[in-house]
């Protein structure tokens, strides 16, 4: 059987795609929770906070040294 993905809302859990079965057929299953496109996303938006800020290393043109470690 496939898997078949489901919000836990009010005590119940609501499927969120049409089922395939009888009406009122007994089921077992785990639930198993899975991350939520949002939460994805704000974990994204934090990381993407961090590496926007800017650093200050007192260098006015880094571009200059650039190849300082070339061989």
């Amino acid at each position: 059987m496939k898997t078949i993905h489901a919000v836990y809302e009010s005590g119940v859990f609501r499927p969120l795609e049409a089922v395939e079965l009888p009406e009122r057929t007994e089921v077992e299953f785990e639930p198993r929770p899975v991350a939520q496109p949002e939460d994805r996303n704000g974990r994204l938006d934090g990381i993407y906070a961090i590496l926007g800020e800017r650093y200050q290393s007192g260098e006015h043109d880094v571009a200059a040294r650039h190849n300082e470690h070339q061989p």
